[in-house]
C-alpha cells in the first residue's frame, strides 16, 4: 500500500490535492480488506463494554462518509484521531507519530547521506572513464546495489559484523553507538544504483558544453573541471531524484526497520495494518504524504542554492 503511495505522489508532483487523494484511497482500502479491527484490537477475551469501547473509539458505527468526515476533522484540529483502545500516554495518533517519526527521519537522513556518498563518486568516475572497463565496472557495482534485497543484505550484514566480527551493534539496539550504520548502509545502497545512473548521465551531457572546453582552456586542473564547472551544473536533475527518493526512504523503510528491530514509522503503520488499526495507518500515511510534499517543496528551493541562474529568474 506505502508502495502505491508513493507512486501516486511521484506522478502527481506531490501535489496538496494529492495528499487529500491518497488519504482517501487510504481509508477506502482499509474498509475492502478483510478483517475485523475490534476482534484484532480488542482480542478474542475483551468483553462485549470493551469491544464497544472501541467501535465507538474507532467511529465504525457510524456510516462510511461520516467517518471519512471525522477523520478530516481530526487533520484539521492536529490529532489525527484517538488511539484505540484508549491510550493513557501519548492517547492522540499525532503524539505516537510524533513519538517514533524521529527514528525514521534519522534513519532516512543517514541512508540518503550513504547514497549520495557512494553515488556521486561512482557517476563521476562512470561518466569521465565513459566507454571503458571502469565504466563498466561502476555500472555493475550500481546494479548490484540495487538488485540486492533488503530481506538479503540486512541479515547477512549483521551476520558478518554483528555475529562474526563483533564490531557494530546487532538489532533492538536503537540508541547503540553506531547502531545506525549497518541499517543505513543496508537503505543507502538500495538506493544509490538510481543517483549514480543519474550523476553519470547528466555529468555527460555537460562534459561536452562549450562552457567546459573554455574552462580547459585556461588552463584550469581537469579535478576542478570537473567538480567545479561540470558536476555542479549536472546536479538538477540528480537533485530531482534523490528527493524523490528521499520520499520513499519514508514510505520504505518498514523492512529495514523490522529487521532491525528499530522503533519508526514504518514499524508502527506495520503494526498498526496487521492489526486493521485505522486511525494510526491513516494518520502514518498522511504523514508520510504530506512528508513527500514537503521534500519536494525543498528540492524547489534547493535548485535556486545550486544554480545561480534559477534564484537569478
Amino acid at each position: 500500500m506505502l508502495s502505491l503511495v508513493s507512486f501516486i505522489l511521484r506522478r502527481s508532483g506531490g501535489s496538496l490535492v494529492a495528499v487529500l487523494g491518497v488519504s482517501l484511497l487510504t481509508f477506502l482500502f482499509l474498509h475492502i480488506v478483510p478483517g475485523d479491527p475490534v476482534d484484532n484490537l480488542a482480542g478474542g477475551e475483551a468483553t462485549p463494554d470493551q469491544r464497544q469501547a472501541i467501535v465507538e473509539c474507532m467511529h465504525l458505527d457510524r456510516s462510511m462518509p461520516a467517518q471519512f468526515g471525522i477523520f478530516l476533522r481530526n487533520i484539521a484540529n492536529g490529532t489525527l484521531g484517538r488511539q484505540c483502545p484508549e491510550k493513557p500516554r501519548n492517547p492522540t495518533v499525532a503524539a505516537k507519530i510524533a513519538e517514533v517519526f524521529p527514528y525514521t527521519l534519522e534513519l532516512a537522513l543517514s541512508s540518503m547521506l550513504v547514497a549520495i556518498l557512494l553515488a556521486l563518486p561512482l557517476g563521476v568516475v562512470a561518466a569521465v572513464r565513459r566507454g571503458t572497463i571502469t565504466d563498466a565496472a561502476t555500472t555493475a557495482v550500481s546494479i548490484a546495489g540495487i538488485s540486492m534485497p533488503i530481506p538479503w543484505m540486512g541479515p547477512l550484514l549483521i551476520s558478518f559484523f554483528f555475529l562474526g566480527l563483533g564490531w557494530l551493534p546487532g538489532p533492538a539496539e536503537p540508541h547503540a553507538r553506531f547502531a545506525l550504520l549497518l541499517p543505513s548502509v543496508v537503505l543507502g545502497t538500495h538506493f544509490m544504483a538510481m543517483l549514480a545512473r543519474m550523476t553519470r548521465s547528466s555529468l555527460l551531457d555537460v562534459l561536452g558544453e562549450d562552457y567546459m572546453q573554455t574552462a580547459r582552456a585556461k588552463g584550469l586542473a581537469p579535478p576542478l573541471v570537473i567538480l567545479k564547472h561540470g558536476l555542479r551544473n549536472a546536479l538538477l536533475p540528480v537533485i530531482t531524484v534523490a528527493g524523490m527518493q528521499f520520499g520513499s526512504l519514508l514510505a520504505g523503510a518498514i523492512v529495514t526497520e523490522k529487521i532491525f528491530e528499530r522503533p519508526g514509522l514504518g514499524t508502527l503503520v506495520y503494526q498498526a495494518i496487521r492489526q486493521r488499526n485505522y486511525p494510526i495507518v491513516q494518520g502514518c500515511v498522511l504523514v508520510i504524504a504530506v512528508s513527500y510534499v514537503t521534500v519536494n517543496v525543498l528540492v524547489d528551493l534547493l535548485y535556486g542554492v545550486v544554480d545561480p541562474r534559477i534564484r537569478r529568474a
